[in-house]
């Protein structure tokens, strides 16, 4: 035995080595619990990937609320990739993991979790007229689970063809491509019919459910002669974009469609609409709000607060247009 070791020294050791052993497996469960109030947020993507613009910007929302992935928040994707018919099934396995939040968008996704999400918020990042479709009963009171912001596009639709129009006053038939899947266009079609006389134009609508059905509609455009092209936006037209605006350049004709989401390349002679991303980074106000205790009920929907026109002078020189005072005067954006 050494006698140089003092009792009341290895007294001190071993209470020394009891407290860090204990002190060690109490550490075990903060860290657990730290872990365990992580909140789940389920974000359902059809017409935007992933790594879009719009979902950087959603990303950056939460960011300026100081909630970061990791630590506050983690995200559960779910990816459609322009298939509406996944859009039970991801919902309900988002309801059966039991998240905090569920972050959608397009019209069809709200009408789906309206229809499987019952008790779990809602928050519409990209949808259009949530009242008009049944999603809600007023923007005001939203009621229920479901909140978020409308693009309200099915009211800019109407601009749109008025400023085709304008833009291009020769055009005498203008051609409306429309997905009948989407929930709101067989009435927006209706609409545009009936303002057509007004404008003194004749519509040629063509819907098109598929990539398939995508050429044989510009080759209806070709035979009826159409002079100018509306894109009825939605989530088709966002992924399948690169292919029609290429068809409409090759067909050499003028097109207008929303603002073009990050996601969407293209050469629309003009765009109208609301900016995608400040959409999506509000979107990530309304879930912070959720997630500290605000009802869905209580939140009321909010619209786009600036509509910004858009003009590409490149696909005007290569259409051979010259584009009218009036219409550059009012535009937010010209692209040289």
């Amino acid at each position: 035995m050494n006698r140089n070791i003092r009792p009341d020294s290895s007294l001190r050791l071993l209470v020394l080595i009891v407290f860090l052993v204990f002190a060690l497996q109490a550490l075990t469960p903060v860290y657990a619990q730290q872990a365990s109030t992580l909140k789940r947020i389920g974000f359902v993507l059809i017409g935007f990937s992933q790594e879009s613009e719009e979902v950087k910007a959603f990303r950056q929302g939460l960011r300026e609320a100081n909630f970061l992935e990791g630590r506050d928040v983690e995200i559960e994707w779910r990816l459609a990739a322009g298939n509406v018919d996944r859009l039970p099934d991801f919902l309900a396995d988002l309801v059966k993991r039991k998240v905090d939040v569920i972050v959608l968008e397009s019209t069809a996704a709200a009408l789906a979790a309206k229809r499987v999400v019952t008790t779990i918020p809602v928050v519409m990042a990209f949808v259009t007229d949530p009242v008009a479709s049944g999603i809600v009963p007023s923007l005001a009171r939203p009621g229920g689970n479901i909140t978020g912001l409308s693009n309200m596009s099915s009211s800019l639709v109407l601009k749109r063809l008025q400023l085709l129009k304008e833009t291009v006053p020769h055009a005498k038939r203008i051609g409306v491509l429309w997905n009948p899947d989407t929930p709101w266009h067989q009435g927006v079609v209706e609409k545009l019919r009936q303002v057509a006389p007004q404008l003194a134009v004749q519509l040629e609508t063509v819907p098109v459910r598929t990539a398939a059905e995508i050429a044989p509609a510009f080759a209806t455009f070709a035979q009826t002669k159409t002079d100018a092209l509306l894109i009825v936006d939605g989530p088709f037209f966002g992924i399948h974009g690169a292919a029609v605006f290429d068809l409409a350049m090759k067909a050499r004709l003028a097109t207008v469609a929303t603002r073009l989401p990050s996601s969407m390349s293209g050469n629309s002679l003009i765009s109208y609409g609301p900016d995608t991303k400040d959409i999506f980074r509000r979107a990530a106000g309304f879930v912070v709000k959720i997630l500290k205790g605000a009802k869905p009920a209580d939140l009321p929907i909010e619209q786009p607060t600036k509509v910004e026109l858009t003009v590409n002078l490149k696909t005007a020189k290569a259409l051979g247009l010259t584009i009218p005072e009036t219409i550059l005067m009012r535009a937010d954006e010209v692209i040289q």
